[in-house]
């Protein structure tokens, strides 16, 4: 028996997220809706000979994109060799795409057999794209205002791939936001940034589940992925912005509301103070309505963080 390290990326608008469903009270079957499900039936073209089962350094939710994920899977080989880790990858890519499933695996490495893709990872970066637009329209127009952002130019090849921003206001602040940003960084009781966890039980929303470190965030000129004429109407719409979180762990939808509380003080809805009430009373009651959840479609795991040995 090896253990494999699979370094993964993958577009999650057609999945419900990563991590598969089990039903314990139904017959075993693969959740090919899941990202991990997937991966797990891609891997028994090797027929190996033991049960596959995978193991995921991070979760994210259906929507979201990974450009850099881990996943380590044990297989036994039925004539006792390890697999060859350049014919795991190009095997596995090959299935995927006959599949046509949005899923690559990037690199296979042998690791130790006490390696834990989630156990030792040291930190993840998550990436936020947004967009927004350099002259908002303006209507007073109720029905045009729901319209707002269908009828705004938005490049086809962006969509679901980046949050564009059709802002009500005249001008959205960047360096109010970038500010704002070091608000979050440091030791915190995230509990307001929680969204409802999906785990059962009271104690997950005790502080020593709540307690979370942003080593830092980066607010950072983004760019259109538009190609061709499009690129040119993207880059004259919208100004890109990438928002860069990096901690060793988050909390369910910690990076969504984060983001969606950034836009809401450079959009102006909210001020700082609200965001210091929101850090310091930690509680679901303390979450400020004027606040949105950013949407998935913008949110990518940029990269997860090993020791030099293990990181690839």
């Amino acid at each position: 028996m090896n253990r494999y390290l699979l370094n993964i990326s993958y577009i999650g608008t057609t999945f419900r997220g990563i991590q598969k469903t089990v039903n314990k009270s139904e017959q075993a079957r693969l959740d090919t809706n899941s990202v991990q499900g997937c991966l797990e039936l891609a891997l028994q073209v090797f027929r190996p000979a033991n049960e596959i089962q995978t193991v995921l350094s991070s979760r994210t939710d259906a929507g979201v994109h990974a450009l850099h994920s881990t996943v380590h899977v044990d297989l036994e080989r039925r004539d006792g060799q390890p697999y060859d880790t350049s014919t795991l990858t190009g095997v596995l890519n090959r299935t995927l795409d006959k599949q046509r499933l949005p899923i690559r695996v990037l690199s296979t490495r042998l690791v130790a057999d006490s390696f834990h893709c989630r156990y030792h990872a040291i930190g993840r970066t998550y990436l936020y794209r947004i967009a927004v637009a350099k002259t908002p329209p303006a209507t007073d127009d109720s029905h045009r205002l729901r319209n707002r952002g269908y009828e705004a130019f938005i490049p086809v090849e962006e969509i679901d791939r980046c949050f564009f921003l059709q802002s009500q206001n005249p001008s959205f602040d960047i360096e109010r936001v970038r500010l704002g940003a070091q608000m979050f960084v440091g030791v915190h009781d995230f509990r307001t940034f929680m969204s409802v966890s999906r785990q059962k039980g009271p104690t997950r929303d005790h502080p020593m589940f709540t307690l979370r470190k942003i080593d830092e965030i980066n607010i950072l000129p983004g760019r259109s992925l538009s190609l061709s004429s499009n690129a040119k109407v993207a880059n004259e719409t919208y100004d890109y912005w990438d928002i860069e979180i990096k901690a060793k762990s988050f909390l369910y939808k910690q990076v969504r509301r984060i983001v969606g509380t950034l836009i809401a003080l450079g959009s102006g809805r909210i001020d700082e103070k609200c965001i210091y009430q929101m850090l310091t009373i930690p509680s679901k009651n303390s979450w400020d309505h004027r606040i949105h959840l950013a949407p998935a479609c913008g949110l990518y795991l940029c990269r997860v963080h090993y020791r030099e040995e293990a990181d690839n």
